[in-house]
């Protein structure tokens, strides 16, 4: 829609601006211009710019270069992903280039906590300014009703409400909640089972911890956390809990020096599985275990280190559209890391074991 009525009101010799965060949102929007707009316009690719024969033009911009805005004067500016952008682009900046021409400001997002688009969303009043919500739920098409369904079981309630209903997620919640009702698993003597260990390396700084969870009633029945331990001691510590356990798998992270304790793990037969974290498989780990938190589906034991952990990890939602997770500035998630970890496995179904 913002699309439609960027390109008309270029079109019609209107001075048109499209902002996004970075130059990668920009690929969407220009592979819409050059769809609809190449026999009408002349298009500049390198500028990314259109114009028009009476005069008109439409240019992308990027937040994160805002002084190329600077002295620019605007019919209509449009702001993709809003809510990503700092408010001082938009107050100092953006707002400046609008009052030549008396122009216009249509802004769209994805909300992002309440931040000055949330304030921007509730200050409409119907007569200078007017907002409109379109939650995931409102489109009728069958496979964007069957992702939206999916989305409902999978993901927690936080990115449920906030990615797909459009809602304005109240800032500073917690990534996971009802922790402490879920805190009613105890350090156990090992017995039959299939069990799952989830491994996050530390040595100086961070913590080494490694998280056992019953893949079949979903417990967390053994715990170990360790700090300024060499690593040769760490495996011992491992291997004697795998062989507590019965060998079950071992799911430890690869990044940095995890890649060679995990060949070390490997070569001395040990059963270990490499977890290559980056923000995407991070986000989907640390979701499935926040949806098991909110459904109450895992049992944790109630360590206060633990506890502490997960009360206090935080979600943060990147200009690329992405968020990510981690612990607030000076606190630790290796117990985090840890147990989403033997989550991720222990909550798929038997099969995944024969799989691994």
């Amino acid at each position: 829609m913002a699309g439609s009525v960027a390109l008309a009101n270029a079109y019609s010799g209107g001075a048109v601006a499209w902002v996004v965060p970075t130059y990668r949102n920009s690929r969407p929007l220009w592979r819409f211009v050059e769809q609809h707009a190449a026999t009408a316009g002349r298009l500049y690719r390198s500028e990314l710019s259109v114009s028009f024969q009476r005069g008109g033009y439409l240019t992308i911009y990027t937040a994160d270069n805002d002084v190329s805005m600077r002295g620019e004067s605007f019919d209509l500016v449009i702001i993709d992903e809003a809510a990503q952008i700092k408010e001082e682009t938009w107050t100092d900046v953006i707002m400046p280039t609008l009052a030549d021409r008396d122009g216009r400001a249509m802004l769209i997002s994805t909300p992002k906590g309440r931040n000055w688009f949330w304030r921007e969303f509730i200050a409409a009043d119907g007569k200078q300014s007017a907002a409109f919500t379109a939650p995931t739920s409102a489109n009728p098409l069958p496979n964007i009703q069957r992702a939206f369904e999916l989305a409902r079981q999978r993901v927690s309630d936080r990115t449920y409400r906030q990615e797909w209903l459009a809602q304005f997620v109240e800032d500073g919640a917690g990534v996971f909640r009802t922790v402490r009702a879920c805190a009613t698993a105890t350090k156990r003597e090992p017995y039959a089972g299939q069990f799952v260990i989830g491994v996050d390396w530390g040595r100086t700084d961070d913590a080494t911890v490694f998280v056992c969870v019953d893949a079949d009633t979903k417990q967390m029945v053994d715990y170990d956390r360790m700090t300024q331990t060499d690593y040769a001691l760490q495996r011992t510590r491992l291997r004697a809990m795998w062989d507590r356990w019965g060998h079950p798998p071992i799911i430890a992270e690869l990044n940095s020096m995890g890649g060679p304790i995990v060949e070390q793990l490997q070569r001395d037969g040990m059963y270990v599985i490499g977890f290559n974290t980056t923000n995407a498989s991070k986000g989907q780990i640390i979701d499935a275990l926040a949806l098991a938190f909110e459904q109450k589906t895992i049992g944790i034991i109630p360590d206060d280190v633990l506890l502490g952990e997960l009360e206090a990890y935080e979600s943060e939602r990147l200009p690329s559209g992405l968020v990510r997770y981690s612990a607030p500035a000076g606190l630790h998630d290796d117990t985090v890391m840890a147990l989403a970890l033997a989550w991720h496995y222990a909550a798929r179904p038997p099969i995944g074991f024969a799989e691994m």
